[in-house]
């Protein structure tokens, strides 16, 4: 089972949101993530190497981006951001991975 912490960045993303999104991207996060994160699956992929994490999860039109560390059972979670098209936005800029 695998520990869960927001880094400050990603909290900050998170309290942006509506109340309503905020428990629908939490509830997914504990789903998904607790227990195995680092397998692959339809709403969870690794990412070719970049700056801001190594995997993501999909929530509809919102993305988690979280490392992994299997050492120590953490997940932490670098990011949270919302796609708008074709569009990445992540700490409210256009992001591209």
């Amino acid at each position: 089972m695998f520990q869960i912490e927001f880094t400050p960045e990603a909290f900050d993303d998170l309290q942006i949101l509506r109340k309503y999104d905020q428990q629908e991207i939490v509830t997914a996060i504990q789903t998904q993530l607790r227990y195995q994160a680092t397998r692959e699956t339809r709403n969870r992929k690794r990412l070719r190497p970049n700056q801001l994490a190594e995997w993501e999860l999909r929530i509809g039109d919102f993305r988690v981006f979280y490392d992994v560390d299997t050492n120590q059972a953490m997940v932490k979670i670098e990011a949270v951001g919302y796609k708008r098209g074709s569009k990445l936005f992540v700490h409210g800029e256009e992001y591209n991975l």
